[in-house]
């Protein structure tokens, strides 16, 4: 593929994002990197965000402003739900409703503004936790509604909606993103991580990203308070 194929990447911050804009990149295109400020506790990812996107080379990095915390719903976005320190069932009260289907959403229509017909996203349906909107059934119909609901789908010039990470473990994961040049000293997965970058070590994400890199075998360089 040509170096001028252009490809969205939804950038979160987190570990999963970086390695899905390194994987983007190294597959031969021009990264336009889309983080979304929507009202979460944990903002320090979003100061994660710009400095992956500038170590890893995107283009443009483009932070979007949303108000999810306005209809709450989900400990990321309402301050009156706790972040769960321990393991839960079912679908977690991290679960942000709807924010996958509203981020690709926006991602869809700046790939068709830029005429870029690539988007990549970094879900998970092995070491995750729980969500139905990163499951492969949600990708396959958002990517046939891409084609259903836009000029370009319509005029035959289909989306392709990428999940390198769907499938693979989150030791996987990091011997990817390390082969790749990911510097994950700068990323923040932490639901509740402070507003220096500095994770809990209990949320969710913490264990499934501490276990990730023991299970790699590659120093941890997370900062805990």
């Amino acid at each position: 593929m040509s170096k001028t194929s252009k490809a969205v990447v939804l950038l979160s911050g987190g570990l999963d994002s970086a390695t899905t804009l390194a994987i983007a990149a190294a597959e031969g295109h021009q990264c336009y990197a889309l983080s979304f400020d929507y009202g979460q506790r944990h903002r320090a990812e979003l100061d994660a965000a710009g400095k992956i996107a500038v170590q890893l080379g995107a283009l443009t990095h483009k932070t979007v402003h949303l108000d999810l915390s306005s209809i709450g719903g989900s400990a990321l976005t309402d301050p009156d739900i706790a972040v769960p320190t321990t393991k839960t069932e079912g679908i977690p009260v991290t679960y942000v409703p709807a924010r996958n289907t509203v981020f690709l959403a926006i991602a869809l229509g700046w790939a068709e503004v830029l005429e870029a017909s690539q988007i990549y996203i970094g879900v998970n349906a092995v070491d995750y936790s729980g969500y139905p909107d990163c499951r492969p059934e949600f990708i396959r119909a958002f990517e046939q509604t891409a084609g259903l609901a836009t000029k370009a789908g319509v005029e035959g010039r289909p989306f392709q909606i990428h999940t390198p990470l769907i499938e693979l473990s989150k030791a996987d994961i990091i011997y990817k993103g390390v082969e790749l040049g990911v510097d994950y000293s700068l990323t923040v997965s932490c639901y509740q991580a402070d507003d220096q970058g500095r994770a809990c070590g209990q949320c969710d994400s913490c264990r499934f990203r501490k276990d990730g890199f023991a299970q790699a075998g590659v120093p941890d360089p997370t900062r805990y308070y």
